[in-house]
């Protein structure tokens, strides 16, 4: 029997990682089978697979443990004793040992975390998560491979940091090697990896200002998750910041991240669109630029970093055109000061259009909120919150990075259906108040919640932060759209006979995915090619086509929460920067 310290709780771990290690030497499917429990998942970040994906039940990961590791030829697994110490703890309502592992493979170091189910002599994997943590021979310029920079000589007519930054972000004499397209969380997120990777990586956004994709968003907005969870790489916050960050905040530090990390970024570039040579392996692509010229440049790569929410959703509103007043999508919304004492009606119950409709209302607008199907509702604090606990378990943001990623989809879910038990309790009396005047709630599929939703739709959900109390107590009016009759030159006209005037119609509609921009930007066959984006991939178990390599050589795509883009954008960067290097195929 364990004893629960921690001398005990390492040396059971080490003993079963020498005991897989034997097994996978020995290629032994039986072996490996009898190490994980009927109910295991291995999740594999590039380590053994070179791919991004899980597999699940003892005798599939046993199969696939064999096939990849005769390739990958990992070795020397142990508990990693510089990092979080292996303990007990509870995942998905189930008690387990969860310790962080290294080992090494034929590409470079790796890591992971093991979850042990059991006692004693009959411990089992439940969950095992390996990442390749750093490919050997290409490591990160950081910490102790940091560059020397220069010592000043008596020559003083030569290039100087600024010169050569200037020339560097020219690209007067070559072509990047990568074009990461969007500057927001995403693209600074990836450029700054391979920048660390020594790949020569542009991002071009067609804001006039880096960080203006935050900053010309609507007056109030903030980020609606904590701080801990919302870091760039390498770079944290000031421990000063507040828990919820203003998105000019936001916007500040991005301008400030690209000049701190010495990333290549033009402004005011938007990508017209562009196609791939198959005999060069490279893009020819078109940059149209603020200034009305056109650039042409041919990267081996292309980062597509646009985001989940690619291009606005605006469906076809019968009637909508015979409105008189001003109609505004949910992204060119800025301030509400010019509709105060005006009527407005925002469609869509989303963040944005919660959000914006409380924007409006606290300026003296009178506001409808409409309704075109249910909403999952949660309270900023703590519901909303509830799925970053992890974060405030004590680990570093390391730690707790790697802990989140290696939960595998299947327990995720039963993870995240707890947390939606949980939050339904602790909103009750919210949510009871807003089915009495007639809001339609939703709670995800097979109640998963929130994060679910996202990463299935995107959207769907409001974390409230007080609009949904002005809706409860009648402040802001609510109507669902299946009882508009039609849209009039002064509003809305229901089916009643009611009319809601307005001056001012907000769509909040959402967005499309970014298979859409896809196929509008490189056309149809890449599009097929390249097939669906974002949305779960049940064989695999990951999303489809994020951060991995694609049917399409070079197009690659990053996308998600700050958490997601920090994390991801470490195994997309080492996927590219091996396929510089003639380690992996463009295509898998």
């Amino acid at each position: 029997m364990l004893d629960g310290t921690e001398d005990s709780l390492v040396a059971a771990t080490n003993r079963w990682l020498a005991d897989f290690e034997r097994a996978l030497g020995g290629s032994d499917p039986h072996a490996l089978e009898t190490l994980f429990h009927s109910d295991g998942h291995w999740r594999d970040l590039l380590a053994l697979t070179w791919h991004v994906q899980t597999f699940s039940g003892a005798a599939t990961i046993a199969a696939a443990l064999t096939t990849h590791a005769g390739d990958a030829k990992p070795s020397g697994f142990e508990t990693d004793r510089k990092r979080t110490p292996p303990r007990r703890v509870n995942r998905a309502g189930t008690q387990v040992i969860e310790a962080i592992i290294l080992f090494d493979t034929a590409a470079g170091k790796a890591n992971g975390v093991l979850r042990l189910i059991g006692d004693g002599d009959t411990l089992q994997a439940w969950t095992l998560l390996t990442a390749l943590d750093e490919i050997t021979g290409f490591e990160e310029t950081v910490d102790a491979a940091r560059p020397t920079g220069e010592v000043y000589s008596r020559d003083f007519s030569g290039p100087n940091w600024q010169d050569k930054r200037d020339a560097a972000t020219a690209y007067d004499d070559r072509d990047p090697a990568v074009l990461v397209v969007g500057g927001g969380q995403a693209g600074l997120s990836i450029a700054a990896r391979l920048t660390q990777l020594g790949v020569d990586t542009l991002i071009v956004d067609r804001e006039a200002r880096v960080g203006d994709n935050w900053r010309n968003r609507y007056h109030a907005l903030t980020l609606h998750n904590q701080v801990q969870v919302n870091h760039l790489p390498y770079l944290p916050y000031p421990p000063n910041w507040p828990t919820y960050i203003p998105k000019d905040k936001i916007a500040g530090w991005f301008e400030a991240y690209a000049e701190i990390m010495e990333l290549n970024f033009w402004t005011g570039t938007e990508l017209a669109g562009g196609a791939y040579d198959e005999q060069r392996g490279r893009w020819s692509v078109e940059l149209s630029q603020a200034n009305g010229e056109t650039r042409k440049i041919h990267p081996r790569h292309i980062v597509m970093a646009t985001g989940v929410s690619g291009i606005p959703n605006l469906p076809e509103i019968p009637s909508l055109a015979d409105f008189t007043g001003a109609v505004v999508p949910s992204g060119a919304y800025g301030s509400a000061e010019e509709w105060t004492g005006r009527n407005a009606i925002v469609i869509g119950t989303g963040n944005s259009g919660h959000d914006i409709a409380q924007d409006l209302h606290s300026h003296g607008a009178h506001v409808t909120l409409v309704q075109r199907s249910s909403t999952l509702i949660v309270s900023v604090e703590p519901s909303a919150q509830l799925p970053y606990a992890l974060y405030d378990e004590g680990p570093n943001l390391a730690d707790c990075d790697l802990i989140a990623a290696s939960m595998p989809l299947r327990l995720a879910r039963k993870t995240h259906q707890m947390v939606t038990a949980k939050s339904k309790e602790l909103d009750k009396e919210l949510l009871e108040r807003l089915a009495r005047v007639g809001f339609k709630l939703d709670f995800g599929k097979d109640d998963t919640g929130w994060q679910f939703k996202y990463l299935e739709r995107g959207g769907g959900y409001y974390f409230n932060v007080g609009c949904s109390d002005l809706v409860a107590n009648g402040e802001i009016g609510l109507v669902q759209f299946a009882d508009i009759d039609r849209f009039t030159a002064d509003g809305a006209r229901m089916l009643n006979g009611e009319t809601r005037p307005a001056d001012l119609i907000v769509l909040a509609t959402g967005f499309k995915g970014q298979d859409h921009l896809v196929r509008k930007l490189f056309g149809d066959a890449i599009a097929d090619r390249t097939g669906p984006i974002w949305g779960f991939d049940e064989d695999s178990q990951e999303l489809r086509n994020m951060w991995m390599r694609t049917g399409q050589p070079g197009l690659w795509f990053i996308a998600g929460s700050f958490a997601q883009c920090r994390i991801y954008s470490k195994y997309l960067g080492l996927q590219i920067k091996a396929c510089e290097e003639g380690l992996i195929p463009l295509v898998r």
